[in-house]
């Protein structure tokens, strides 16, 4: 099966640069392109979410992943080629933990997204050669280089 490949740009910023704002860009455009399927639009909640909390952004951070937990459990537990129980489960647990931060803070972590079907895996990994990692990493929208006040 061949995936979208805007889909499997999100996965290389997802799982090997832990670029969560580029995530949220390519998903965006293939989450509007799929006529905003809801499966595309909670897995660039994940990724948001993530981008807030690395952001000490808690209450965003709740919120996204708290709608993006809700959103992706009404699937099968293998979809996409990934195993989406295992992302909900660990989406699930920063949720718990996210809703009593303030009396038992913790840092921080990544999650990764599984890649279960071998066919996504070669696919992800031949678009990685092509994509450059974002070094520093955008923390929000930039204005065009062309850009100038008058």
């Amino acid at each position: 099966m061949a995936y979208e490949p805007l889909y499997l740009e999100y996965l290389v910023y997802f799982n090997r640069d832990r670029d969560y704002f580029e995530c949220h860009e390519v998903l965006e455009e293939l989450w509007l392109a799929q006529e905003r399927d809801p499966l595309y639009k909670a897995l660039l909640q994940v990724a948001v979410g993530l981008y807030h909390f690395r952001n000490q952004n808690v209450r965003g951070a709740a919120l996204m992943l708290s709608g993006a937990s809700a959103k992706l459990e009404e699937y099968p537990a293998a979809t996409l080629g990934i195993n989406l129980a295992k992302l909900v489960e660990e989406v699930k647990d920063y949720v718990r933990r996210l809703a009593s931060y303030d009396e038992r803070p913790f840092s921080y972590y990544d999650l990764t997204i599984e890649i279960i079907d071998p066919s996504l895996a070669d696919q992800v990994e031949n678009a990685a050669v092509a994509i450059t990692p974002n070094n520093p990493q955008r923390r929000g929208p930039q204005r065009p280089t062309s850009f100038h006040r008058k």
